[in-house]
Formats: C-alpha cells, sequence, structure tokens
C-alpha cells in the first residue's frame, strides 16, 4: 500500500501558488530558480555521498566510491566559477554563506584571537557576531560573549560615519594598526552600499591579516560587474550564498585570491575548515543546479545586476514620493539590491512586516536600522528586488508597487490589487 501524501503535496502546492504566482517577494535573502535549475535537482545525487575533492588520474582524493559523475559536476562547477569570479581558488562545498564562514572561521581564528567585524546593528550578519560562529570561535574559559565587560571576548566593531551606513575609513585603519587582529570582516545582511575594501586590505596586507568579504548579499552583483570587486581590491576571501542575487540553489561558496606562502596556508586550512569543520557530504543534488546557475549568471550577470540595482533605486524614490521614509536618501538610497524602510511612523516594524504578508501578499522581514538597540523590536523594514526582477519587473512595476506599499503600510487591504500586479509577472528572466 502506498504512502499517503496528499495533504503534503496539497501544502506545497499552495506554497508554490502563493510565492511563485500570487505574492511580491521583497525579502532580500531570496531568489527564484530557474526551470532548468529547479528541474535537475531531482537526481540520483540526492541520497549520495561524497567526502573529501574530486578524484583525478593523479589521485583518488575521495572517501566514498561511485563518484564519477559528482566528481566530473564538482570539479566543473568549481572551474566556472573561478573564471566567472576571477580568482584563483574556490570551494564549492559549503552547503550555504553561514556554512562558509563557518569554515573560515574553523581555519583562520583560534581562542582568545581578536577580530573587526560590522556589529548586527550597522547591518552586520550574526555569524560575525559574539554569539554567531566568530565569536564562540574565539571564546575561551573565563571570556563571556557580552562584549564591553572587563573579561569579554575580542570582537571590535567597525565605526562608521554618522549616517550609519558607510565605514569611517580613517577610523577603520587606525582601529586595525592599533589591534593587529587575527581576521577582519567587511560585508553585511543589511547591505546598501560598498565596503571600504582597498584602504582596509592595503594595511591588512601589510600586516599579514587574512581580510574575509562576506559577500552573501551581493554575490551577483560583483560577478554581475555592478557592485565593488573585493578581489581586485585585496580581500583575501569571499563568501558568498548562491541563492540571494546570485539567484542559484540554497548553497555557498568561498572564493581566494591566495598566492603567497602564508595565503596558501591560510587557504589549505580552509580547505579542512569546509571538510570535516562544517560538512560531511555537501547536499550533492544541488551542485549539479549551482552550475547551471554560474553558466546562467556568466551569459545573463551584468544585465541582471544592473536591472536589479536600477529598480532598487527607482523604488527608493517611488517609496519617498509616496511619503514613505527611505533609509540613506542623501546616497540615493542603495547602491545594491536592498532598501531600508524606517516604518515607525507606520507603527511597529515587526507587526506591519506581517500584516504586509498575511493582509496583502507583500513579503518582507523586519530589521534593526542603525540606531536600533533591539533585535526584536527594530524600527525598519529591509526589502529586496532582485526576486521581482528576475521576474521580470522593471521602474514602471517599482512605480506601481510603491503605491500598493504605502497603502498597506497604512493598513488597507490591497491583496487583490497585488495579486493582480503579480500575475503580470510569472515567467523567469535572465536565464
Amino acid at each position: 500500500m502506498s504512502v499517503n501524501i496528499s495533504d503534503v503535496v496539497e501544502i506545497v502546492s499552495k506554497q508554490n501558488q502563493w510565492r511563485g504566482k500570487e505574492a511580491i517577494n521583497l525579502i532580500a535573502s531570496e531568489n527564484v530558480q530557474s526551470d532548468a535549475v529547479k528541474q535537475i535537482e531531482v537526481n540520483d545525487f540526492m541520497g549520495r555521498y561524497a567526502e573529501g575533492h574530486p578524484n583525478t588520474s593523479q589521485g583518488d582524493n575521495r572517501y566514498y566510491e561511485g563518484t564519477r559523475y559528482i566528481d566530473q559536476i564538482e570539479s566543473m562547477a568549481t572551474s566556472e566559477i573561478i573564471k566567472l569570479a576571477k580568482c584563483l581558488q574556490a570551494d564549492v562545498r559549503p552547503v550555504s554563506g553561514n556554512a562558509a564562514n563557518t569554515a573560515v572561521a574553523l581555519a583562520v581564528l583560534r581562542g582568545n584571537d581578536t577580530v573587526i567585524a560590522n556589529s548586527i546593528e550597522v547591518g552586520g550578519h550574526i555569524s560575525h557576531s559574539p554569539i554567531g560562529v566568530v565569536g564562540r570561535r574565539i571564546q575561551v574559559r573565563g571570556k563571556v560573549l557580552t562584549l564591553g565587560s572587563e573579561n569579554s571576548i575580542n570582537i571590535h566593531y567597525w565605526p562608521t560615519t554618522e549616517d550609519g551606513y558607510h565605514l569611517d575609513v580613517p577610523k577603520c585603519v587606525d582601529l586595525v594598526e592599533q589591534k593587529s587582529p587575527n581576521m577582519v570582516i567587511l560585508g553585511k545582511s543589511l547591505f546598501l552600499f560598498p565596503e571600504p575594501v582597498r584602504e582596509i586590505a592595503e594595511v591588512c596586507r601589510a600586516k599579514n591579516i587574512p581580510l574575509l568579504y562576506d559577500g552573501a548579499h551581493v554575490l551577483g552583483l560583483i560577478f554581475g560587474g555592478q557592485f565593488q570587486n573585493p578581489i581586485e581590491e585585496g580581500a583575501h576571501f569571499i563568501n558568498g550564498s548562491t541563492h540571494k542575487t546570485f539567484p542559484g540553489p540554497q548553497r555557498g561558496v568561498i572564493l581566494g585570491n591566495m598566492s603567497s606562502e602564508q595565503e596558501i596556508k591560510w587557504w589549505n586550512s580552509v580547505d579542512r575548515g569546509v571538510m570535516p569543520g562544517s560538512s560531511s557530504s555537501h547536499h550533492l543534488h544541488t551542485l549539479p543546479g549551482l552550475l547551471i546557475a554560474i553558466r546562467e549568471m556568466a551569459e545573463h550577470g551584468k544585465k541582471y545586476a544592473a536591472r536589479t540595482i536600477a529598480n532598487a533605486k527607482a523604488f527608493g524614490q517611488a517609496l519617498t514620493d509616496e511619503g514613505v521614509n527611505v533609509e540613506a536618501r542623501e546616497f540615493g538610497f542603495t547602491a545594491s539590491h536592498q532598501l531600508a524602510l524606517n516604518v515607525t511612523n507606520f507603527g511597529i516594524a515587526k507587526d506591519i512586516a506581517r500584516s504586509l504578508s498575511e493582509k496583502n501578499n507583500i513579503i518582507t522581514n523586519y530589521n534593526m536600522l542603525p540606531g536600533d538597540n533591539d533585535a526584536r523590536n527594530p524600527s525598519g523594514l529591509r526589502i529586496g528586488v532582485q526576486e521581482m526582477t528576475r521576474y521580470g519587473m522593471k521602474e514602471a512595476e517599482m512605480g506601481e508597487l510603491a503605491s500598493l506599499m504605502k497603502a498597506g503600510l497604512e493598513g488597507k487591504n490591497v491583496k487583490d490589487e497585488v495579486t493582480q500586479l503579480r500575475s503580470r509577472f510569472t515567467e523567469v528572466h535572465y536565464c
């Protein structure tokens, strides 16, 4: 007798209909995959193991047999993303951006080390924080994760300019000089503008300090040549997610540009940080989809990234024209796919995000803004246009959406209008 799965199928079908055809998806950390990527993920690799590196004619590098075909896929994905990123090394085995951060932390950091990173309050990712993998990696017995106390761990935060969305470069350089950290981390989760990689990398390289650029959110914009290029600017590592502005399956990647003897030692340590440090087998069934997404970005990435940023800027202006408080207006709102909205004049951000989703099919997330100190009760919404851009929306639709979003912020019910707008954009582009 077959197992009854009708209820499961029904739930999944409802999800596909809602998020795939009815909702305006503005979560900055999500994207839609092409049909080619989705279809290839249903494969025999789903239940297989392939620890280690692909076998070659020169060496047997796997700890399992039966890997001849995943060896080909993984080797192709590695070489093709190196070509796309214009870097020297790549590891495509991490299963997420956070797993990539974990691998680098395990490789480079030790107990009682010192790290400089962005604070959560100004957009830094939780993995860089005291309670994330970085903080826990450098913690030793007797040290606490709460910063500011006499026996706290050695995490220091980059000083920002008054607006909170840019780093104060001279002060950042001075901080590196003063603290001589064991690693510095640039990149954010609320990521509107490029980081001063070149200036900070100069002092890091002089002092032999590894510089990790967390490009999880902006990887597709980097590959599309529309954001900064951290490799060219001197970063040692770029970690990224492959399902945000890079519209592939949920995985992660570590990119390196290592050439000196010390740098090669770092890269070799990262290899062990990936396996066995942060993963065993690595969700093999999604690797073919990653390879397809790499090729899609090689072909269409420049146009996609440019359209995404243009849409974000247009959306920021349209929302401002509607009377919504979009942050960083004086800097053109954004240079990425993201916008930050201060919604305190409409109510509680957490409640607003829930209302927009449940009542109006506009999916966002509440988020801390510079100056906030309570992650559970922040003042902002973080929105990203990368998914709706891939569904074909342009500047004109950003204007339509701004009007609907303003109505939703005011508590009005515009679900029908939102669904009607979305119904015009259900086919995936740039693939």
